[in-house]
């Protein structure tokens, strides 16, 4: 994985987590089974602060919620991204591993998917939060989509049961 054919080029690999415990598992996989093969190049560990869900917030504040309201939610979501990833990053470095983090805001597989080409990424790993069919068919599936729409491959780590 650390080649990259003729050209020796290093591989890019991202870890795409949330605060869920099917990606910490994620984190843990690649940092366990491909730590050798990330020496080369620093590990990217993504994550996507979502969109704010306004519809709630109307709920909360019977009406449209004051722009306070708002501000309040999305810097707390931006604490929890950092948090998120500065966990990580302790993670990765107790395994002896460089890792670059990096937050987005927007739709989680979207962003992911976007972030992929912009970082010109060669693997994607993302962990499976194991949804059965009907979550999956109702709630949809950030892992599902980024096998289908992701420009590179993709690992699905799903945590043995």
């Amino acid at each position: 994985m650390a080649e990259g054919g003729a050209e020796g080029k290093a591989k890019r690999v991202m870890v795409a987590i949330d605060e869920s415990e099917s990606s910490h598992y994620a984190l843990e996989w690649v940092l366990s089974n491909l730590r050798s093969s990330l020496s080369s190049s620093p590990l990217v560990v993504f994550t996507v602060q979502p969109y704010p869900e306004i519809s709630y917030l109307n709920a909360a504040s019977f009406g449209a919620p004051p722009m306070e309201l708002i501000q309040t939610v999305q810097q707390h979501q931006k604490e929890l991204a950092l948090s998120l990833l500065e966990k990580a990053k302790e993670i990765c470095i107790q395994h002896g591993v460089v890792a670059e983090t990096i937050s987005e805001v927007g739709d989680p597989k979207e962003a992911i998917c976007e972030a992929v080409e912009k970082l010109k990424i060669d693997l994607l790993i993302v962990g499976s939060h194991g949804k059965g069919t009907i979550q999956r068919v109702f709630l949809g599936s950030v892992s599902n989509y980024c096998v289908h729409n992701a420009k590179c491959p993709v690992l699905v780590v799903k945590k043995s049961v």
